[in-house]
Parts: structure tokens; sequence; C-alpha cells
């Protein structure tokens, strides 16, 4: 299903070269200002055609909010959006129905709708269905920051270039703030070059490169969440894992910390201001699914962007025959700059969803 959440409900609605995409987001609650000018950057930060780094595609992304919002405030009915597609070029997918895109969904989404599903740009399961997605975000993220959470992501890594890693300990509001408008989101600046020379050899070769993203959600008090199936990291990680093209994702130290021992891994406690906080946070804020009250921090792991034109090797489903594939059409050669935006709305929508379970 195309729906995420209990309290706050999203639901998400169309396909690639379909007339439109959009959501409906029920659930939040009435009286809350939204300013129009932040959701559209978010949105922009998203949008195709916009860099080097992404898809030539150009989709102006400007969603048209059918309800929920009136003068700029919430109203408390459903919140629904619709972003029309006017930049399709459908005839490039023609031949993927017969032969899938390894990579791709195409060959699963053929087996479990019986050939029936939208091939054209990848249908419902595209990248371009996050639009929506991060307009819901968009929303909620700043109710959120009304009540003093913040969320902020940069690109971690391309390929094999690394940026620096947050501070998981403390975080400035003005490196969120910088951080939520950049369209390539870095904490070190001077590894941009490196990271767009990354991105533009394998474009050159026909091929594509992926990368990571870490987040950092602030401000969220000790006590949200709950243990075993109600977790924090499981909300966190079903609202990831909807973003296609992330494949894995760790929270706080991780894969790494699974290397130490529990006396290097600890976060020791300490009275600061007269509140509980750790020395060090390589639990990422969470310890048995509940909030400790220090920032929730996760990183996701997102995959070369499977549609390349270099070919590849690939079966005819009507010949029953093996074959060679090289995709045609508009696609990134790194999905993970514009990504970043989506991982920040889904954040969002799972810290919101969690607060509104309290």
């Amino acid at each position: 299903m195309s729906v995420y959440g209990e309290k706050i409900k999203l639901t998400v609605f169309g396909e690639s070269h379909g007339e439109a995409i959009g959501a409906v987001l029920d659930g939040v609650p009435s009286g809350y200002k939204i300013d129009m000018d932040k959701v559209l950057t978010q949105m922009s930060r998203r949008a195709p055609g916009k860099d080097k780094t992404a898809t030539p595609r150009l989709e102006k992304d400007f969603p048209n909010i059918k309800s929920g919002i009136l003068n700029g405030v919430t109203t408390g009915a459903p919140i629904a959006c619709l972003i029309e597609n006017t930049n399709t070029k459908s005839s490039d997918y023609s031949n993927l129905m017969d032969s899938p895109r390894p990579g791709h969904s195409d060959y699963t989404a053929y087996v479990k709708y019986n050939g029936n599903n939208d091939i054209r740009g990848g249908g419902h399961f595209s990248g371009r269905l996050t639009a929506p997605i991060v307009f819901a975000g968009a929303v909620l993220r700043q109710i959120l920051e009304q009540q003093g959470i913040k969320i902020a992501a940069h690109i971690s890594s391309i390929a094999d270039v690394e940026d620096t890693a947050f501070n998981p300990v403390e975080i400035s509001d003005s490196l969120i703030d910088e951080l939520n408008v950049s369209r390539f989101p870095l904490i070190d600046k001077s590894k941009e070059e490196k990271m767009r020379s990354a991105v533009e050899s394998a474009r050159a070769d026909g091929d594509s490169v992926g990368g990571t993203i870490e987040c950092i959600v602030k401000g969220v008090p000790a006590g949200v969440g709950g243990p075993l199936f109600d977790g924090i990291e499981g909300a966190v990680s079903k609202a990831v894992f909807g973003i296609p093209a992330v494949k894995g994702i760790e929270f706080g130290s991780g894969f790494s910390g699974s290397k130490k021992r529990a006396s290097e891994n600890n976060d020791a406690f300490e009275f600061k201001d007269g509140k509980v906080v750790t020395k060090t946070n390589n639990c990422g804020g969470i310890l048995g699914g509940i909030s400790s009250g220090m920032p929730i921090i996760f990183k996701a792991a997102v995959k070369p962007t499977p549609s390349v034109s270099k070919e590849q090797d690939t079966v005819n489903l009507q010949t029953g025959k093996n074959a060679k594939l090289s995709v045609k059409g508009r696609h990134d050669p790194c999905i993970v700059p514009r990504a970043v935006a989506v991982v920040e709305a889904v954040a969002a929508l799972a810290i919101f969803d969690l607060l509104e379970n309290r």
C-alpha cells in the first residue's frame, strides 16, 4: 500500500508519466500557519532539471493544494495536493515491458501485477513519487519547528568521497538552517568538487553512482516511542524505505558500533544544565526504541540509479531468451543530492506520527 502512518496518514498516488501525482495528508491538527515559500523551497531542492548531477527532465513540481490549508493555515481537514506531470517522454520506455532493467522494479512489478503495471518512467515505483512526499514533509516540519524540533540532512558520501559527519551530540541551528536550503548540502564544502567529479565520470561512462545521506532530528524530548515493534527505529526505517533507491539504514554508530566493546560504544550519562544528557551519542538518540532526548541521528544508503545507458545483460520475457539492454531516456547519474530533501521529509513524517501517538 502507498500509505504511511497511524495518527498522521500520508497517502501517495499517481505515476511518473500519468497526468499528475499527489498526496493526501490526513490527521494534521488545525490552526498551524504554513509558509508556502518554505514549502516551495523544499520542493525545489528535490525537483529535477536543476543540477548537472540530476536528470534533465524539467518539472516545476508546484503543489496545487485542493483542501486542508486556507489562508495559509491548516483547517484540520485532510491536506490534499496535486502536482502535474508536464515533461514526459514515454516512448523511451516502450521496450522495458519485454526487457526489464537490471536493478529496477520492472520485473518484480511485471510478475506481481500480471504485466498490467505502468512501465513509463517506472510508473508508481518512480522516484518522481517522492515529490508529494516532500510536500507533506515540508508541511509537517514547519509544525515541528513550532514545537522546537528541527531536522537537517546532508550528503554523507557520493561514491567513495565522504563529507564530514554531524556532531552527534550538538548541532547548531545555523548549520541546520544552511543545510535546509541547499541543493547540494555539505558540511565540508571542499568535498563538493570531488563528489561532482565522481558523478560526471560515471555519467560520461553511461553509468551512475550512489552514496549515503546522514540525517539529524534535534529537539525530540525524551520518552517518545516504545519497545519492540513500536520503536523509533522501526517507524523511521519504514518511512525511509519508502524512498525508491534506499537499500540500507543505520542509527547512531550503527554497524561500526558492532565492532566495539560495550565500554567503548555505551553513552555515559551526566547532568548538564539540570537535564540528563549523554556525553556521546552512539545510540543515535534512541534507547530501547525510545528517545533519550539527544539528537536522533541516522544514515541511509542510496544505490546507484539503475537506469543507465551502459549495456547490461537482461532477458526478453516474450521470447524467453537472454538479451542486452541499453536504457534510453533522461535519468539521474546520481540521485543522492535530490534525495536529501526526501530523507528530511520522511523523517518529519515519522517523528510527527510518533509524537501524535504519545
